[in-house]
């Protein structure tokens, strides 16, 4: 919050008295904060590049301090300045200070340097309250403007920051005022919790004189810009991982590649977490939980791995696990280390099992085709014996022949015979003339090759798979048997299904036709899936690496995958707000 209104009154005036150059009273020079002090803080300012917003915690500070800080600190710079005035009354609002309102309420805290001058008497508060803030986004300036001539030593920082959570990630500064034309900027953190301050040179300002005029320069002392990486030796700190272990035989083969298809993905990401340990300069040790963690919703807590992270058990989460919306709260995820996929995998059924084969040859324009090409034929051949009754009728004098195989001018006949063509049966009559014999020869002919081409089809058919069932409804509504890999994360997914299909799914084909029994090993449900007609949910990786040392190459083919899980590749998790977030990203 900003000072009173007489407050801004009187800044108000000394803008206006800057602008009359010199038509304001004078006021000594012992009244207004070091000079040397605002230029060192604004070159510091330049130098991060980042704050565009400082707030000052220093109440201690008369008007004319404060507006000489803001106007030699913050000259030439796109900075908004904010006097914050603590309050000695307690608590406002449920929180523990004042000053803390102020600070949750800044929605820029990443582009936010707060400035506090340890010579004030909230200043020891403000740091005892600030909690995670003190590692998380905001950038802090400790200085101490009791000492005016005396060089400022480290040790009075280190006293005060002692017992304060200055973490890996934290961007605490120091000023270290050496001379008055002298001042170090240095930053102050701790690996953790337990252990002693660490002290890294930031910046140097010296105040030069270049001709008639003085001005201040800022030397960079950083050996690397990004403060991540600068830090990233953790000096031997023990790091704690919590691995999710299945199956009790799997810490006896972490790293001998025995029995890839048990615990995969912890075993992966176990050697990945050694190789990140080893970039960071630091050991791990590591817990074993049964459970990657869900939320109990009767004792409100969160178990396994997750819980372990909650509870500030573990820094790391060395098994990843499914990115859900539930979890984003509690855990912070960082990034996708092995790619995996869990599915239902079946071998396709027959075409016979799923379609009538019988309608399926031809397209339903080849069909109408076929009728149409039958009973064009019937009437051409029809009307041509019509012609030739007409023709033998109308002139008696040639000569005519009429048994008992002659075809007569009749549909009843026609029709007779072009159902035998169609049947490849034949026919006991035929024409006698020759333009009707050679419609009835073309017709059989055509008939012939149709009835060639049809049960080709139906052959082919026959041995063809079925292409039918490729979604979770087809799957539902298919003949098929169920089953699934008895894993932990299968049972929680499976049970607290919401989606109607997936509901279904489980409520329809697992849980009521086969009770326990859908829940199977991974020998057991690969097998099944061998024989035909089974579908059984289990991770890839895992599922094919059995199918290829059990199957035969060509029990192998016509094998489809369904995704069941609604989630994506599982993801390396730590702590929420973790000190360790960017080093470990990087790593």
């Amino acid at each position: 919050m900003v000072g009173s209104d007489k407050q801004d009154l009187i800044l108000l005036l000394m803008i206006a008295c800057l602008l009359l150059a010199g038509s304001c009273p004078s006021v000594s020079a012992d009244r207004y904060i070091d000079s040397s002090v605002a230029e060192a803080v604004g070159g510091l300012l330049s130098l991060i590049g980042t704050p565009l917003k400082v707030t000052a915690f220093v109440g201690c500070w008369n008007e004319d301090q404060k507006f000489e800080f803001a106007r030699i600190g913050l000259a030439g710079g796109h900075h908004f300045l904010q006097y914050v005035e603590p309050r000695s009354e307690g608590p406002v609002d449920g929180k523990d200070s004042y000053q803390n309102v102020v600070l949750d309420e800044d929605v820029e805290s990443h582009q936010t340097m707060i400035v506090l001058d340890l010579r004030c008497n909230e200043s020891e508060r403000i740091l005892d309250n600030a909690g995670q803030r003190l590692y998380l986004n905001y950038h802090w300036l400790l200085m101490d403007s009791t000492v005016t001539v005396a060089p400022t030593t480290i040790e009075h920082y280190l006293e005060t920051l002692k017992n304060l959570p200055v973490l890996v990630s934290s961007e605490v500064f120091v000023m270290l005022k050496e001379t008055v034309d002298l001042i170090r900027f240095a930053q102050v953190y701790r690996v953790s919790r337990n252990t002693e301050l660490l002290t890294e040179n930031y910046a140097l300002w010296t105040r030069s004189t270049v001709g008639a005029s003085e001005r201040g320069l800022l030397q960079d002392l950083r050996t690397h810009k990004v403060t991540s990486v600068r830090r990233k030796n953790l000096h031997g700190h023990q790091l704690r991982a919590s691995m999710v272990i299945t199956n009790p035989d799997t810490m006896n083969h972490l790293t001998d590649y025995k029995d890839k298809h048990i615990d995969t993905i912890t075993k992966v990401n176990y050697i990945l977490t050694n190789c990140l340990a080893s970039y960071l300069g630091a050991g791990v040790n590591y817990s074993r939980v049964t459970t990657w963690g869900y939320y109990n919703t009767t004792t409100g807590m969160w178990d396994g791995m997750i819980g372990e992270l909650v509870h500030d058990v573990a820094d790391l989460g060395a098994s990843p696990l499914f990115f859900t919306t539930d979890r984003i709260a509690v855990i912070e995820y960082l990034a996708m280390t092995s790619e995996t996929r869990s599915k239902f995998i079946f071998r396709s059924p027959k075409l016979s099992y799923t379609e009538n084969v019988f309608v399926l040859p031809f397209d339903n324009k080849v069909w109408i085709c076929v009728i149409a090409v039958i009973i064009t034929s019937s009437v051409l051949l029809l009307v041509t014996l019509w012609v030739e009754w007409r023709i033998a009728h109308e002139e008696p004098e040639l000569p005519t022949v009429s048994d008992a195989s002659t075809m007569n001018a009749s549909l009843r006949d026609t029709l007779l015979m072009m159902y035998g063509a169609s049947c490849q049966q034949g026919s006991s009559v035929l024409p006698r003339s020759c333009s009707s014999r050679t419609i009835t020869m073309l017709t059989f002919t055509v008939l012939m090759f149709l009835y060639a081409s049809y049960s080709a089809n139906i052959v082919a058919l026959l041995q063809s798979p079925s292409t039918k069932i490729q979604t979770l409804d087809d799957l539902l509504a298919s003949r098929l048997k169920f089953g699934v890999h008895d894993t932990v994360f299968n049972r929680h997914y499976f049970t607290h299904a919401t989606e109607p299909t997936r509901k279904a799914l489980y409520e329809q084909k697992i849980r009521r036709p086969y009770g326990s029994d859908a829940f199977i090993p991974l020998e057991q449900g690969i097998d099944r899936i061998r024989h035909g007609l089974y579908a059984f949910h289990v991770e890839q990786g895992v599922g094919y690496k059995v199918i290829s040392e059990t199957y035969q190459e060509d029990e192998k083919c016509g094998l489809q995958e369904i995704q069941y899980l609604q989630v994506i590749d599982p993801y390396y998790a730590i702590q929420k707000n973790s000190s360790y977030k960017e080093m470990v990203k990087i790593g």
